[in-house]
Formats: structure tokens, C-alpha cells, sequence
């Protein structure tokens, strides 16, 4: 994305993946939720997890030691100019898909106009923005991209997913279907339990398995994902075996949940993977299309009412860390940081969008004394909400118009269940109502789809070189259309024009600045009641699946792991004497 790639034209392989990973054996993964559909790229349905990199693949592949460098996968080259008002692929002659049928442009062309018309909305906003697309000789196929002032642009198309045009009826596409796509990946769907399990079984004749960006990816014979819905079922089909590899979120279940036989005799291992990554924003999602939620004062004082520190220490063993930034622990971040010279000249247009607190680097997430009950937070919270309209009624508090400050928080599973409980006792001390909602995954998923909330819990993951997908969770376009993840309504122009210098920035020092303005914004709008994060990433596994000894940047890849027999357990034999 900025600067050049940190491998050589002829690299050999991945630091982080073993070229001398045995092949062979299953994994099992365990998935909390259900699906109902194996399309991926549509909106309709909730499609099962792993189909994108196991059956389908894109043009380029993902150095994932990079913040965002794309390598040679279905295309072999990529020519682009300094502007990128183009970019042009070549594909790989080698390339086909699971039927044994080559990869060509008419795919790549057929694929991108499929997904501009009818894919998810990312999709449609991505590919929209070319002006033409051409196919030449020699196995190329060109972009136009003038105009568009997206320097992000290029590498997007080359993560663009590319579908056979003789497999799929565009007429149908935007159904659901228990019947997976033809891929060009290297595995292909061979089981599905609809809801349950899908089972994916590698190609033996897969076309890439030689090229130096899978050296050492892709070992397992099977990869199979079981869903379960119940959290605790979830976790006790992981103590017994039921499948191999597991992350874990929950604090108290790390320290104290893991004192079972398989771990005592090690045969199930808990590791800490460090990563560089940003942590990502997790938090109670206020939806500003209500009218509970409009004023940004409301919003303020029911963020103050979250006790982190009581939450920390009676519920998660201290373990979890405060978030206060969309772009938490990295160099992204706003947080603690006075705005350079570069994000005040990108705010000067927006004189409002950002709280002088949070300009100068001093704010930060509120800090409760811990005991449940700060009534010091609780004043603080009463006269922001005093300000916005608000008096005590009955015990309630209540609005001019008399109506009650009262909102439902949509959950669906357990630990969600606990925490919104938890976080509502907190607001009823404070005369708010509120109202938690638990329905099934499927009914989640919907509503959270089309913004039938008032408050949600989500999270939105982030990587080092954030782009395009910012338009999807933050922009004035976004904020009224099903399918993005701009759930709380975000309209602001300053977020539109900060989400535009980023991706129009040359060199790492503008893109920084951009995103610590946008961080800024975000985080002065209230549109969150930011909740924890994790110092590192928790993982139990079977030690039946094994993994090299890097890590990426990213983190741990079970793309890179790999089976290796179960050494048998030598229990001593008691002395009956």
C-alpha cells in the first residue's frame, strides 16, 4: 500500500509458514452460531465460516508480515502506474478451478461485474469505482481506475474473490444455497449439515500448491467447522476433544476453566500469541437512527454509567485492558497523543467534529473507584443527562415529553446476556430502564443486519493499513444501507473527508495522520460505550495440531498448522500396597 514490498520477486516462502509441514490428518473447528447458506458474497443469508481462502481465492494473496502487501496468487504480475489510475493482472497460466477448468479473464471480468451488481455492499462499492475494465492478450485484464483518487484501489481488486462464469447463474446468485460455488481454491466442500457442520477436503490436484505464498499453508487433508449455540456447550465439546483448536475471549474461563485432565497431562496447551495488530474497538453500539440515542449527551452519560474497573476484577480476574481508540495499541491510535500539525490541518474544515480533550491527546475512558457504585461518575452522568432534557419522575428519569429514558440492548448469547445484565444494573441505579433482549442467531443477525436495535455489543476488528472498509463502517453513505457495519448511524462530514485522505495519502506519515484525526472523531461522537480488550491472543489447543514457531504480524494462521500423531499418555500405576 505505501513504500515496497519486503520480500524480492523470487522469495522462496513465508517466515511465518513451515515448507516442511507434514500433509495429512483433520482439524476441527469449533464455531459459535449457525449458517444457512454457502454464499459468502451475498447479503441474503448467514454464510458458514472458512469458504473464502479454502475453496475461494482472489488474484493476489495477503503477506500477512506487512500491514497491507499483496503477492502473486491467481494473477503472477501486476503493473500499475504512480498515480494508480490503472492497474493491470496477468494471470498465471497455471491456474484452475476445482473442476479442472483454466482460470481466465472472461472469470476475472464476469466476477467483477457479478459482485459490482449483485455482491455484498463493500463489494459493490469497491468495484463501482472502476470506469472501465478491458481484457488483452497475454492473459491480462485492465482496470481504469481514473478518477476514482483511491490509491487503495488496485490492491482491493486484487483481493477480489474470482468465480467461475460457468458455474454461477447470476440469476440465482443472490439466493442462498446449501450448494457451495465452484472455487479455484484448495479444498472443496464435500459435506454440509445445514446449521451444523461443513466439511472441506483438500484437493490433491490443487494448481498452487507450489507457488512460494502456500509453502507450508493448507496441510490438513480435512478441515471441518461444527457450530454449536450454546457458549457453554461450545466450550465443553472443546474439553472433550470434540474439536482441536480454540480461542478464548473469556478471562475467567482461561485462569479458571482449563483445570481438566487434558490439561494436566498435556495434551491440551494454552498459549499467548502477541501480535501487532490494533485491538480493535469492542462496545455497547448506541444506534443513532433512535431517538433515544440522538443527543450525543445522552450518549455521553450512559457511557459514564459502565464500571470497567468493578466489570475487571469481579468478573474477568483483572486480565482485560480498557479500550478507549477504534485503533487501539498501535501507532494509529489518538489516544494519549496531541494532534500533530498534519490531523490539525485535516480537522481545520471541521472545527466541531473532535472535543478539545480529545485534540490535545488527554482524554481518556473513565475510571470508576471500583466499587459498583461511583457516585462521583453517577453526578457527572446526571447533569450531562439534566442538560440534554432530562429530571427524575417517580424514580425515572424522564424526558420533557414525559416519556421515560428506557432502551432495549440485543443480545444473543450468554456471555453477551451477562455483561448487558450487568451494564443494566449499573443504568437502573441511575433511573435508567432498560430491557435485554435475547433471541437466536439467526434472528441476531437480522436485525443487527437491517439496524432493528437500539443497543447491540460488536466489535469491528482492524488491521495496519485501514482503507476502503472504513466507508463501510463509518461513512454518511453507509449509515443507511442494510449490510454495512456502520450500525450506529455514523453521519458526519468530517469522518466522509478523513476516510478520504486516507486513501488518497503517498506516504506513511499523511496516512497516520488521517487515521488519528478519524480515530479523534469517532471517538468525541460517543457512539460507543467502549468495553476491553485482550493483551494478547489466548489459544488452547489439542497437541494433535501442531504450529510453526513464528508468529506474523497478524498473529497465529491455522492456515499454516498441521496434524501430527498424538503422543500416548503415560499414566504411573498406583501401588496397591
Amino acid at each position: 500500500m505505501q513504500g515496497t514490498p519486503a520480500l524480492p520477486p523470487d522469495f522462496a516462502g513465508l517466515r511465518y509458514a513451515d515448507p516442511q509441514a507434514p500433509k495429512g490428518g483433520r482439524l476441527v473447528q469449533g464455531v459459535l452460531g449457525t449458517f444457512d447458506s454457502l454464499n459468502p458474497f451475498v447479503v441474503k443469508g448467514l454464510a458458514a465460516l472458512g469458504l473464502r481462502g479454502y475453496v475461494y481465492e482472489s488474484l493476489l494473496a495477503r503477506g500477512y508480515d506487512e500491514p497491507f502487501t499483496l503477492y502473486g496468487l491467481l494473477a503472477q504480475s501486476v503493473e500499475t502506474d504512480d498515480a494508480r489510475t490503472y492497474v493491470t493482472f496477468t494471470l498465471n497460466p497455471a491456474a484452475k478451478f476445482a473442476d479442472g477448468t483454466p482460470v481466465t479473464v472472461q472469470d476475472v471480468m464476469f466476477s467483477w461485474q457479478l459482485l459490482r451488481d449483485k455482491g455484498r455492499p463493500n463489494h459493490r462499492t469497491y468495484y463501482s469505482k472502476v470506469v472501465k475494465a478491458e481484457m488483452l492478450d497475454g492473459g491480462r485484464v485492465r482496470f481504469d481506475l481514473t478518477g476514482s483518487d483511491d490509491r487503495e484501489l488496485p490492491l482491493i481488486l486484487g483481493l477480489m474473490p474470482v468465480l467461475a462464469q460457468h458455474a454461477v447463474d447470476p440469476k440465482t446468485f443472490e439466493e442462498t444455497t446449501l450448494t457451495a460455488l465452484l472455487g479455484s481454491g484448495p479444498y472443496k466442500v464435500t459435506a454440509v449439515s445445514p446449521g451444523r457442520s461443513i466439511t472441506m477436503t483438500r484437493d490433491k490436484n490443487y494448481w498452487g500448491a507450489d507457488l512460494p505464498i502456500n509453502r507450508g499453508f493448507w496441510n490438513f487433508d480435512e478441515v471441518r467447522f461444527d457450530y454449536y449455540r450454546d457458549d457453554n456447550a461450545h466450550f465443553e465439546a472443546f474439553k472433550k476433544g470434540l474439536y482441536d483448536v480454540r480461542a478464548e475471549p473469556d478471562s475467567g474461563r482461561w485462569v479458571t476453566g482449563y483445570d481438566v485432565p487434558a490439561v494436566r497431562d498435556g495434551r491440551i496447551v494454552q498459549e499467548a500469541f502477541g501480535n501487532g495488530m490494533p485491538k480493535g474497538m469492542s462496545g455497547f453500539v448506541f444506534n443513532t437512527r433512535r431517538a433515544v440515542f440522538a443527543d450525543a449527551r445522552v450518549r455521553e452519560a450512559v457511557a459514564l454509567l459502565f464500571d470497567f474497573e468493578w466489570l475487571n476484577r469481579n468478573y474477568f480476574f483483572g486480565r482485560y485492558k480498557r479500550t478507549g481508540s477504534f485503533f487501539e495499541g498501535s501507532e494509529l491510535s489518538a489516544l494519549g497523543r496531541p494532534a500533530d500539525a498534519r490531523e490539525r490541518a485535516l480537522l481545520a474544515p471541521f472545527p466541531d467534529a473532535v472535543r478539545p480533550d480529545v485534540l490535545d491527546g488527554s482524554a481518556a475512558p473513565p475510571v470508576s473507584d471500583g466499587s459498583g457504585r461511583d457516585r462521583d461518575r453517577l453526578k457527572r452522568a446526571f447533569a450531562l443527562l439534566k442538560e440534554a432534557g432530562y429530571s427524575f419522575t417517580s424514580a425515572e428519569l424522564r424526558g420533557r415529553d414525559g416519556n421515560p429514558l428506557a432502551f432495549e440492548i440485543l443480545v444473543t448469547t450468554r456471555e453477551q446476556q451477562r455483561l448487558a445484565l450487568a451494564f443494566g444494573r449499573d443504568l437502573k441505579r441511575a433511573g435508567i430502564r432498560t430491557t435485554i433482549r435475547t433471541v437466536d442467531a439467526v434472528q441476531y443477525d437480522r436485525r443487527r443486519i437491517n439496524f432493528d436495535f437500539d443497543m447491540i455489543e460488536y466489535r469491528w476488528d482492524q488491521s495496519l493499513s485501514p482503507g476502503n472498509e472504513q466507508h463501510f463502517y463509518w461513512s454518511t453513505a453507509s449509515a443507511d444501507q442494510h449490510g454495512t457495519r456502520n450500525y450506529m448511524g455514523v453521519k458526519s462530514p468530517a469522518a466522509d473527508a478523513l476516510i478520504a485522505a486516507m486513501l488518497k495519502a503517498r506516504t506513511r506519515e499523511d496516512f497516520v495522520a488521517a487515521v488519528r484525526a478519524l480515530d479523534r472523531v469517532l471517538i468525541s461522537g460517543y457512539y460507543v460505550v467502549p468495553l476491553y480488550h485482550l493483551p494478547d491472543q489466548w489459544v488452547a489447543r489439542w497437541t494433535r495440531i501442531a504450529h510453526p514457531d513464528a508468529i506474523s504480524l497478524f498473529g497465529y494462521l491455522p492456515e499454516t498448522w498441521w496434524y501430527q500423531p498424538e503422543t500416548p499418555v503415560v499414566r504411573p500405576i498406583r501401588d496397591p500396597r
